[in-house]
């Protein structure tokens, strides 16, 4: 294809609604990939969202919509309130399966109650059928439109399963009801399955329940991060004040923002300073200071100064903007562990009718006397012991069982995906600020030259006037000393280097070592020597003094973690590769690296320098799993493998990770991946066990053991197995509850 033809297609992306399984999702990519005009799609069915790739000169995104809406299925094409009405559509969809689930639970427990213990009673089965009836028809509606779906684009699910047993159970039962003589004028009894088919509706429908509930809060930490941004701003016309919607704002306008203020869009400083918290972008809990010519960003907090600047990237250029179109993208690339149950029931399901088919049909011939009765029984007993029930439960169970142990652990799951990958994860990236370290700048030494509570008072006072994010530590520091705030005189702040300010006619100082050397402030050999050791320590150092001589020295550092060291070492003992991300600078991220034992270090990163990181491992064919805690890091929460998030971090960055470890101990990450390891082990365990019963089942239903000893599996006992079988899976789920991790 000429590089002219490559340029004429667009990609865009949309919400696709009525999709019920992963087979849905195959056959909306199918159609799209089948529309003339279409060069690729695909869909990811966990966010119910499809991508087109396409020539707008052959087809548009309406004859998009037309195409699925011809299959069955929906589209939202219109972009201004798309994910609105995407959101509408799945809170209607799990509002829906909620009630279908209650009103099915409640109809089920009486005729449970008559199939199992008063199956001779005459009338039981007269109460049994309508209540059934509206299990299956109206509350378990849904199953038989999928499956219906399904057949006429020649395909099988979940819902064909479900539907093709319940409905045949249920008919046989029917049948049973009102023309017991057939059977009985034969021999045989007439046994009714109403309960069999109302149990598999109701435990179907559990499933469905939880995986909708999971699938609701996709969109939560894309809202939060729009919310960044401010709705309104205030800019600078003809040199007056005017507050305009966000939206309204140009490239090249000048915008005022005041203490405190969300900056709306990225721009360049042209007048004033301030300090500006950039932890969404650097993940740094220190603010930056900006001064004319400096770059600031969209969702940024400015702290206590203002500031003018020129708007030069707006809407969905800002850096913000790219940030929240990565992590949908990201999140849009994820598919859920039930994908692999759905991919077995396509092949499972007209497995099963075949054999149903030919069992009816050897009977037929060999059958002799009653072929046609017990080859009708037979094909039944077959459907019903094929019964998706234990299937459904299997994946579930499991993952209500390791999600509650995970919380018992301080270790928070939002869905079976992340469990299901995280115990094979090979490369773990760790955000240093507020994941190897506390996050919070705190004062770690301290030397003091001329130390009496009057100077101490000057200190504590001038660090309460300045606007310097260290002087917070310095305040925190001093607080519990009891030092009264003293009244300063021609309080003055010095751009890039401190502050002074003056007592009883004396200068005093607080900054950094140039504030010092243009005031001409000597340092005795001892006192360049600590400097010294304070610098190879990678501290930030802060110098008090007044004109004549230096008072004292402050060490500021963020502080590792107290288990720190021990994790990373547990981490490295599973095998593990383990790397540490910051948008910090080298040096002080190598020798956070250094005291707790990482040996892969990237600093000076912003959120996309992250996320292509994350991209270059997965392009290495590795399992990476992400660790922040902060706004910035979401980007790669969002791109990685696995992602979780520290529970002292940001929301955002809570909302998009899969998991969350509660508190700050990086002692439990590695509990995490043990606790992956052995869900993913029951996960395994429950589905063998919802399938040995078939491999064993179905031969013996279909009649293998009448030539060999004359015995015919009852229905009814077939229904038992089948019950039995959910039993064992979900009794095998509650085993995980007393492992340890």
């Amino acid at each position: 294809m000429s590089e002219l033809s490559e340029s004429k297609y667009i990609k865009k992306s949309f919400p696709v609604t009525g999709m019920s399984c992963a087979g849905c999702a195959a056959s909306v990519g199918s159609t799209l990939k089948s529309t003339k005009g279409v060069e690729d799609a695909d869909v990811n069915f966990a966010t119910h969202t499809a991508w087109a790739s396409f020539d707008p000169d052959q087809v548009s995104l309406e004859d998009l919509k037309s195409a699925l809406q011809g299959v069955g299925y929906d589209a939202i094409i219109e972009e201004e309130n798309a994910s609105e009405k995407q959101e509408e559509a799945q809170l209607k969809a799990f509002n829906e399966i909620k009630r279908s689930l209650i009103g099915s639970a409640i109809l089920t427990i009486p005729v449970f109650i008559i199939g199992m213990f008063f199956m001779d009673w005459a009338i039981g089965k007269y109460i049994s059928l309508p209540l059934s009836a509206i299990v299956l028809f109206y509350f378990g509606g849904h199953f038989f439109k999928g499956a219906w779906k399904q057949a006429k684009h020649g395909m099988a699910n979940m819902d064909t399963l479900v539907a093709l047993s319940t409905g045949i159970a249920f008919s046989l039962s029917v049948f049973n009801t009102f023309f017991a003589e057939f059977w009985t004028s034969r021999g045989l009894e007439a046994h009714v399955y109403y309960e069999a088919a109302v149990v598999i509706i109701t435990f179907i429908s559990l499933g469905k329940y939880l995986e909708e509930k999971a699938k609701t809060n996709t969109s939560s930490a894309l809202k939060k991060l729009v919310g960044l941004q401010p709705n309104s701003t205030t800019v600078i016309v003809e040199g007056k004040e005017e507050v305009i919607p966000i939206t309204a704002v140009k490239k090249g306008f000048q915008i005022l923002v005041k203490p405190g203020e969300k900056i709306p869009v990225d721009g360049t400083v042209i007048s004033g300073n301030s300090f500006v918290n950039e932890s969404m972008i650097t993940g740094e809990a220190i603010s930056v200071e900006k001064v004319k010519g400096q770059k600031i960003f969209a969702g940024t907090i400015n702290q206590k100064g203002s500031f003018v600047f020129t708007a030069d990237k707006v809407g969905g250029d800002t850096l913000l903007a790219s940030i929240i179109a990565r992590v949908k993208e990201a999140q849009g690339s994820k598919a859920p562990v039930q994908k692999l149950v759905d991919k077995i029931a396509g092949i499972f399901v007209p497995t099963v009718m075949v054999i149903a088919l030919i069992t009816f049909i050897v009977w037929l011939i060999l059958g002799g006397e009653n072929a046609l009765t017990q080859g009708i029984l037979s094909a039944v007993t077959v459907l019903v012991i094929a019964c998706p029930c234990a299937l459904g439960l299997a994946t579930p169970t499991a993952i209500m069982v390791g999600v509650g142990k995970g919380a018992e652990n301080n270790i928070l799951i939002r869905d079976a995906e992340s469990l299901e990958k995280a115990h094979k994860v090979n490369a773990v990236i760790l955000d240093k600020t507020g994941t190897i370290t506390e996050g919070k700048p705190s004062v770690k030494s301290e030397s003091w030259f001329d130390e009496n509570n009057i100077v101490k008072s000057i200190l504590y006072s001038i660090e309460n006037k300045s606007e310097h994010p260290l002087a917070e530590a310095v305040i925190q520091h001093l607080k519990g000393e009891g030092l009264d705030k003293i009244e300063l005189e021609d309080f003055q702040s010095i751009t890039a280097k401190g502050v002074k300010a003056k007592f009883e006619n004396q200068t005093y100082l607080v900054g950094n070592r140039a504030l010092l050397t243009e005031h001409a402030v000597n340092f005795s050999a001892e006192q360049n020597k600590l400097v010294q050791e304070l610098e190879q320590e990678r501290q930030s150092v802060i110098y008090f003094s007044n004109e004549n001589k230096l008072l004292a020295i402050l060490a500021v550092s963020d502080q590792i973690k107290e288990n720190a060291k021990l994790s990373i070492a547990n981490l490295q003992q599973q095998g593990k590769e383990v790397y540490m991300l910051t948008g910090d600078t080298e040096a002080i991220a190598k020798n956070v690296a250094d005291q707790v034992g990482i040996k892969h270090v990237k600093s000076q990163l912003l959120p996309s320098d992250k996320s292509n990181f994350v991209k270059e491992l997965q392009a290495q064919g590795k399992i990476v799993a992400m660790v922040g805690d902060g706004i910035n890091d979401s980007e790669a929460l969002a791109q990685s493998d696995v992602s979780i998030a520290m529970g002292k971090g940001s929301d955002i960055a809570i909302d998009v990770a899969k998991m969350t470890l509660i508190g700050s101990d990086l002692q439990n990450l590695p509990k995490a991946f043990h606790l992956s390891a052995i869900t993913i082990r029951g996960i395994k365990q429950n589905l063998f066990w919802a399938f040995i019963y078939n491999v064993i089942g179905i031969p013996i239903a279909a009649g293998l053991l009448y030539p060999i000893n004359g015995f015919v599996l009852n229905p009814m006992i077939a229904g038992a197995a089948m019950a039995f079988s959910s039993v064992s899976v979900v009794l095998n789920s509650l085993r995980l509850k007393g492992m340890k991790l």
